[in-house]
């Protein structure tokens, strides 16, 4: 796929990007062969190949899946300027 000199005008005008008139053809050359290179990987055959987390496989560390409160209310509420309850207590912001 070829870019032309418009398209990357437009390109540079959706990224945000100036680039100056000068300085188009080069960039639309450029974004030509990112598109060829696309166009290359498109060409390989990935059928049944696994994706993969890391270049060495491995299993990712799990913890037992088990809802605890952490038994720290009290040093939680410690730094809280009003407490009531056992909760935060906050000023009333509606009426």
């Amino acid at each position: 796929m070829s870019i032309d000199i418009d398209t990357a005008r437009k390109v540079a005008k959706l990224a945000r990007i100036r680039v100056e008139e000068d300085q188009l053809p080069a960039l639309a050359t450029e974004l030509s062969g990112i598109l060829g290179f696309m166009e290359q990987l498109n060409e390989v055959d990935v059928e049944g190949v696994e994706p993969m987390t890391s270049v060495t496989p491995m299993r990712l560390r799990r913890r037992a899946d088990q809802v605890t409160d952490g038994n720290i209310q009290s040093r939680i509420l410690k730094n809280a300027p009003d407490t009531r309850e056992g909760f935060f207590a906050v000023p009333k912001v509606v009426e």
